[in-house]
């Protein structure tokens, strides 16, 4: 009975020291463990005379509903009281001001999807066209054969003698022209690929190619349409100006320039000082292109232009290096 007293006594001086649920798995295991206090009373129940075996029993019962009753209580306030502070820790106050930084398109996919509508506004559809593509569409069929000195002006990935990274968007006209007859109306945005890299040239570039085949379409249609283009790109005042130039693909050939939006054509540091921007090339279909696509050329006639999608933007934002659009710099691109 002396050491059912002392038991109950040496846990009634430790459950105070109770501060948390590990120390009080300790106490637990050593008062009602296997090998605990408890066990150990009852083991001694063979020493204790028949007689006062079940008085003696009957008390070691009570220490163990005393024990558990009471590490019970304390369990469920330590959990309690460990809930609370954990909440407490970890509480949001749906009250503060939070700062979401919200991203934006790229300066180029947005000139890429105004050029778009704009065309689509006047009357053409969208096409795209694979970025490896053969020699044949993007060269023979543009009237580029092998041997063509033409192939000189743009510095090409090749995987092989007959596949190649496009050099420019025009193959999709190509592609058009074999499986639609006209009248075709059409503009395909798109990366390109070639052998350059400098402040106003990178190696992946993005272009836009816009065909129209019809009849009696004329050289007046293409500047029409680039002059409605061109003021609602830019502003209302904007003019075109043509120069003769040189393209396998149309017959004439022309560069188009854009009167500076900056200046107005009176010559800034934007122009240098020329009141121009040149803005793309252009010209009408070479009757071979339409002949080599299956389209007689005697019947139909078109315009074809192309313009740099990176360029335009470099116009519109007044961006002096190409470079910058490239590098993911967050600085750069949080201005857009």
């Amino acid at each position: 009975m002396d050491n059912i007293s002392n038991v109950q006594k040496s846990f009634d001086s430790e459950k105070s020291k109770i501060k948390n649920l590990n120390f009080l798995n300790e106490i637990k295991v050593k008062y009602l463990g296997k090998s605990g206090e408890v066990s150990l009373l009852m083991k001694n129940m063979k020493n204790i005379s028949p007689q006062d075996r079940p008085a003696f029993g009957k008390k070691v019962n009570e220490i163990r509903d005393y024990i558990e009753s009471n590490l019970a209580k304390i369990e469920t306030e330590l959990a309690e009281k460990e809930k609370k502070a954990k909440l407490k820790k970890e509480k949001i106050d749906v009250t503060i001001p939070v700062k979401i930084n919200k991203g934006s398109l790229h300066p180029i996919t947005t000139v890429k999807n105004e050029i778009t509508e704009i065309f689509t506004g006047l009357g053409f559809e969208v096409l795209e066209g694979p970025e490896v593509e053969t020699d044949y569409y993007n060269f023979q069929m543009l009237n580029i054969p092998k041997d063509h000195p033409a192939r000189d002006m743009q510095d090409t990935f090749y995987f092989s003698d007959n596949l190649l990274l496009r050099t420019h968007t025009s193959p999709m006209q190509a592609r058009t022209m074999e499986v639609k007859k006209p009248p075709i109306r059409m503009v395909c945005p798109g990366k390109v690929y070639r052998a350059d890299d400098d402040a106003t040239h990178s190696p992946i570039f993005n272009q836009i190619e816009g065909l129209v085949i019809d009849k009696k379409i004329t050289l007046c249609d293409l500047k029409g349409i680039l002059d409605e283009f061109v003021k609602i790109f830019f502003n209302k005042n904007t003019k075109t100006r043509f120069r003769p130039s040189y393209f396998p693909f149309t017959e004439p050939s022309v560069e188009v320039d854009a009167s500076c939006s900056e200046c107005g054509g009176k010559g800034c540091k934007v122009c240098k000082g020329t009141g121009w921007i040149e803005i793309l090339g252009a010209g009408m279909v070479n009757p071979k292109v339409l002949d080599n696509a299956g389209i007689d050329s005697k019947k139909y006639s078109g315009f074809a232009f192309g313009l740099g999608i990176d360029r335009m933007a470099m116009i519109k934002y007044k961006i002096n290096d190409l470079r910058l659009m490239y590098e993911n710099d967050i600085r750069f691109l949080k201005q857009f």
